[in-house]
């Protein structure tokens, strides 16, 4: 896959988990310890993710020595065709030329925006502009990571101006642009990691919120995957931190739920879902099509659903109040049991 992506490494390792169907033909993976690649929504089992490779096209996998699947046999598979078709076409138009608007893509693609508008929300549920932004902030982040002069980073990625940059992408970034370049450096986190009766849960904090809170079962485990999350910040325990210890109060009695800030990094579509999830009150739940509603991408039910997946702060974004329209409580991050007795406790 073309290094500079809107479609993140962490998105597409998610079509995979989810075998999602809508990325196929969009992208295909390959494994390197087998030789194989595959549609994302292959029924084999799945990978380990560092030994996963994406590629845009069945002929840049096989240029890579790879063979096809006989299970889902990907170089059998059509091209994709209406709505998807446009999407990996404008990827590509855009990968090319981090200067393209939305006005020469249609030019391009010899569509109206009204129908590129309405490709995007079906496919990725997101906006063109959105897309653009996130191809553009991953240019960036590429460049900052290279190593690159910040101010050459800026300019290849498209951007007018260094000023720009600390306008636009402190959502994306989460911190300066130089404090980015060098892996986070510098950065504090509070954290604590307790037993409660939901299992153990880890919650750590910037200045701004809640950044980062996993349940397990292991202390150890979730002290290692918080480190793995932030590197290179510094993390320091803070066991009598206001906004930690809300947290843990309400995994301990979840139906003394309160709103709490939060500061996490997303997708635009992911951010929008997540806000979404938010708003829905205690004691309440919400389909996961009534969520795609809510935002405005009423067909983006399976995207939804992936980013109450991809949340990294349990309970202060709600994800477990979605379930899905069939009865139930459906799938869940941390567990179905978790999220049953989440839902009893808040109903009272």
């Amino acid at each position: 896959m073309h290094e500079n992506t809107a479609m993140t490494e962490d998105k597409l390792w998610k079509a995979i988990e989810h075998r999602d169907a809508a990325f196929d033909g969009i992208v295909f993976y390959g494994v390197v310890t087998t030789g194989v690649y595959c549609r994302p929504s292959c029924p084999s089992r799945r990978p380990r993710r560092d030994n996963v490779r994406y590629f845009p096209t069945t002929i840049d996998a096989e240029r890579a020595g790879l063979r096809a699947c006989r299970r889902c046999r990907p170089d059998e598979q059509s091209l994709p065709s209406g709505n998807a078709a446009r999407i990996v076409a404008a990827h590509r138009l855009a990968a090319a030329d981090c200067d393209v608007t939305l006005r020469a893509l249609c030019t391009r693609l010899k569509v109206s925006e009204r129908t590129l508008r309405r490709a995007f929300a079906e496919v990725l549920g997101v906006s063109p502009q959105e897309f653009l932004a996130a191809l553009r902030l991953d240019r960036l982040k590429d460049g900052l990571r290279r190593h690159a002069r910040i101010t050459d980073a800026v300019h290849s990625a498209g951007y007018g101006s260094t000023s720009r940059v600390y306008e636009q992408v402190d959502a994306g970034l989460g911190m300066t642009p130089s404090a980015y370049a060098q892996g986070g450096a510098g950065q504090c986190l509070r954290y604590v990691i307790e037993r409660t009766p939901l299992g153990y849960l880890a919650v750590a904090a910037t200045e701004r919120g809640l950044c980062f809170a996993q349940f397990g079962s292991d202390a150890g485990a979730l002290a290692a995957e918080l480190r793995e999350a932030f590197p290179e910040a510094r993390l320091e325990p803070a066991p009598d931190d206001a906004w930690l210890r809300a947290l843990l109060e309400i995994a301990a009695a979840p139906g003394q739920w309160r709103s709490l800030p939060v500061d996490v990094r997303g997708s635009a579509f992911q951010a929008r879902v997540w806000r979404a999830l938010r708003d829905i009150p205690a004691g309440a739940t919400r389909t996961y099509a009534q969520v795609a509603q809510a935002i405005g991408a009423p067909r983006a039910v399976r995207a939804v659903a992936n980013a109450c997946a991809a949340n990294p702060v349990a309970l202060a974004i709600p994800c477990h109040r979605v379930v899905p329209k069939s009865g139930g409580t459906g799938g869940y991050r941390w567990g179905e049991d978790r999220k049953a007795k989440l839902l009893e406790s808040e109903r009272g």
